[in-house]
């Protein structure tokens, strides 16, 4: 890791090599472990392509090196480069690991292991491995003193080592009060804490024991494991393959990488998975005995593998609850037609007597039960259909009808279908709501006609305030969301973590309609749940035959299917500039937000967003930022870095950026203005998290659009591209855009043969089991 954003920090007050253990403001620059406070994220390899290609100018990419040690995605494996003996000895050892951790899972503490259950379990105290032994969190409520004290016997302790004493904070929020215990009796728990690296662990055991402090010792061991599959939940893996562990951990010289994993998964920091390959990763594999198909043995973090097992359930749990609607009035109104002898006005004269009495006891027992849900009928669901302004939203509307869980797909113009089956729901008389990932996003669906010409305000919120309940239906008495149908936008940015609590969050039998844009890029946290399911097929799918129109919307297009072809644009709504080097990109970059849009094509400079692969480089955003401020609000950063008028990205939590101006600043904080006009103070002790924002890498813009977009393709930005990036690049202006570019034949290519840096996930694996299971 090489940012900040990525757990590493941007400059660390100690050198690895002068024994400093662990980097100075570690502790500020990223939240709990393993997330990532700036809220980038851009660790994934949504952005970083491989995001392991690791070269001298890795820090020019947001991801970084993705790989902490710096090595390659593809050391993991066996080296093919090698003698084949090598490879061979190589192969045969990590089929022999697989084996031994297996039978870890099927004896060792907790439940049996299975393919479909992790083999490890809480321990016997009910705490999950790694929670503090003094119950923290659980425990009678801590006094002010009793932390005070917790953190100067951490920081005395982190100094002993000779590390920071910054990190007492965090490592007493990891730890709890017993932190200064724990690191003084494992050194190498440090590496739990953000920012740290295995050099720094090294460095601060060192100083804590002395010679004592050995490679092969086994606490460094088993957080290495942790740490292996912490990184590579950074670059969006949800687990990864026993090889590529014991190939890191012989990277970092643990003498026997075996054992390592196998006191791991005994302790409860790895939990082992065994799984059958399929198609083509089982033709890769030589598997051609139907008898004996190959698997392959996974590693996963605790939360990681409880959140895809529990995302997984939750999808299934949807589907078998689900129960359609019934026609009731047209089965009554048949059987009444086909009596002769009176007993059809019998029974509907019965019917109004019970009417009367229900009306009655309504007025007098405020205790009645509440009135059922409405369930459309196939016939109300088909005239809605029939309404529906296209095609591609009357299919919408249709397996919407018939199905708990729909996927639909398509570009920006295509929203106008979720939008359509929102208000055929609400006029069919269902709770349903639609949100989306970003406030922007949230203001421009309930834009879209026919929400837009509704009486009633737009039943639209964004993911994170329908779930802390902000905004939206609120929640039923048994926790729930009050809802009969949800449309999820943006659905590829959901990570197993939010996508498994947002299906905890519905109750039996709801609608869930996820939609998005399949070629966009994934999310910034682990796991890759919306193409997950497309590739899984348990529910039906929606494909959108609506285009993105204009030549942005082409150019995208061809993107999609791997062409960057020129196109027609008579009003310059395409540009391509190129430059020869990144001090160049930035030069035209800045004069493109400065002047050359705001004068040819009448886009105020506010309106437009310079994009980049990273933060780092000659034309990351740094360089971008620092340039764009020098010309259009210099000034000498009074308020921690930031002066009255500044543009800065907000990253209020991993994955989600809010761009804001600011007011200005005093003891207070940082008073930030944002589009929609509310206003927010930033603590001067948050404020370094914020950025300048006219630049902004290509994660933080997802789920927003500018009128203007000029996006940068640097010179050393070549491991970063892929063509997930630059659709998802290129489809940010609404208006206009440019592209700076500097990176020669790597962007044809990147778009041709690298369509998205493959992630290690359990999902699909989980719901063929579930599916086998009911048969």
């Amino acid at each position: 890791m090489t940012d900040a954003e990525n757990g590493a920090p941007e400059e660390s007050s100690m050198s690895p090599d002068t024994g400093g253990a662990v980097p100075a403001q570690a502790s500020a620059e990223r939240g709990p472990a393993g997330s990532d406070s700036d809220s980038d994220s851009d660790s994934t390899d949504g952005e970083s392509g491989s995001a392991d290609e690791g070269s001298a100018d890795v820090d020019s990419t947001d991801e970084g090196s993705g790989s902490a040690d710096g090595e390659t995605a593809g050391a993991g494996a066996p080296d093919a480069a090698g003698p084949g003996g090598v490879a061979a000895d190589r192969a045969a050892a990590v089929a022999a690991l697989a084996e031994r951790v297996r039978s870890v899972g099927r004896s060792g503490p907790g439940t049996g292991a299975s393919s479909a259950h992790p083999a490890g379990s809480t321990p016997e105290d009910g705490t999950a491995p790694g929670t503090p032994a003094d119950g923290t969190g659980t425990g009678p409520a801590v006094t002010d003193e009793q932390r005070a004290q917790a953190l100067r016997a951490t920081a005395e302790v982190l100094g002993a080592g000779g590390a920071p004493a910054e990190l007492a904070t965090a490592a007493v929020s990891v730890f709890g009060d017993g932190a200064a215990e724990q690191l003084r009796e494992d050194p190498w728990a440090v590496l739990s804490l953000p920012g740290v690296r295995p050099e720094h662990a090294d460095g601060f055991a060192r100083g804590l024991l002395g010679p004592a402090a050995g490679p092969g010792d086994p606490r460094r061991a088993q957080a290495l494991v942790g740490w292996l599959l912490e990184q590579a939940a950074l670059r969006g893996h949800s687990a990864l393959e026993i090889g590529e562990v014991t190939a890191g951990l012989e990277r970092l010289g643990v003498p026997d990488s075996a054992a390592a994993v196998q006191a791991a998964v005994l302790d409860g920091r790895a939990m082992p998975f065994q799984e059958e390959l399929t198609g083509a990763e089982a033709h890769a594999a030589g598997g051609e005995d139907e008898d004996e198909p190959p698997t392959r043995t996974l590693l996963a973090l605790e939360r990681l593998a409880l959140a895809e097992e529990s995302l997984a359930d939750g999808l299934v749990r949807l589907m078998s609850t689900f129960v359609p609607g019934e026609d009731h009035e047209e089965a009554t109104d048949g059987s009444a037609e086909e009596t002769d002898d009176g007993s059809a006005e019998e029974a509907g004269a019965e019917a109004d007597v019970e009417a009367d009495g229900a009306e009655a006891s309504a007025e007098t027992d405020t205790d009645a039960a509440p009135q059922a849900p409405a369930a459309p009928g196939p016939a109300a669901w088909e005239a809605a259909a029939g309404a529906a302004p296209s095609s591609s939203a009357a299919a919408l509307v249709r397996a919407a009808a018939g199905s708990a869980l729909v996927l639909h797909t398509g570009g920006e113009a295509a929203r106008a279908e979720p939008a359509a089956l929102l208000a055929a729901a609400t006029g069919l008389g269902l709770r349903a709501w639609a949100a989306t990932w970003t406030d922007h996003g949230r203001d421009a669906f309930a834009a879209l006609a026919p929400l837009a010409d509704a009486p009633a305000p737009a039943p639209v919120a964004t993911l994170a305030e329908l779930l802390a309940g902000a905004a939206g239906p609120g929640r039923s008495p048994d926790g729930m969301l009050a809802l009969d149908l949800l449309v999820v936008l943006d659905a590829p940015l959901l990570d197993v973590e939010l996508a498994a609590t947002l299906l905890e969050s519905l109750a039996d039998g709801t609608r869930l309609v996820l939609s998005g844009d399949p070629g966009q890029l994934w999310s910034a946290g682990p796991g890759r749940f919306f193409a997950d399911l497309l590739t899984a097929k348990v529910c039906p799918a929606v494909a959108s035959r609506t285009p993105d129109f204009g030549p942005i919307g082409e150019l995208v297009s061809g993107v999609g299917i791997g062409e960057l072809q020129p196109v027609e644009a008579p009003d310059k709504e395409v540009v391509i500039l190129t430059a020869k080097d990144s001090a160049e990109a930035v030069h035209r970059a800045v004069q493109l937000l400065t002047d050359s849009i705001p004068r040819a094509l009448g886009i105020p400079s506010e309106q437009v967003v310079l994009l980049t692969p990273g933060h780092g480089g000659g034309a990351g955003t740094r360089a971008l930022n620092a340039a764009a401020k020098a010309r259009l609000n210099p000034g000498p950063g009074r308020f921690a870095g930031f002066d009255p008028g500044d543009r800065v990205a907000d990253s209020p939590a991993p994955g989600h950026t809010r761009p804001a101006r600011v007011v200005d600043g005093d003891a207070a904080g940082l008073h930030l203005e944002y589009p929609d006009g509310s206003r927010r103070t930033v603590a001067p002790a948050e404020a370094k998290k914020l950025r300048h924002g006219w630049a902004l890498t290509v994660h933080q813009a997802v789920g927003r659009h500018w009128p203007g977009a000029v996006v940068v393709v640097p010179d050393d930005a070549a491991a970063a591209l892929s063509r997930q990036w630059v659709y998802t690049a290129f489809g940010r202006g609404e208006r206009h855009l440019s592209v700076v570019h500097a990176a020669g034949p790597a962007l044809p290519q990147a778009v041709a043969e690298r369509p998205a840096a493959p992630r290690t996930t359990r999902l699909r694996a989980i719901l063929a089991e579930n599916a086998a299971q009911e048969y």
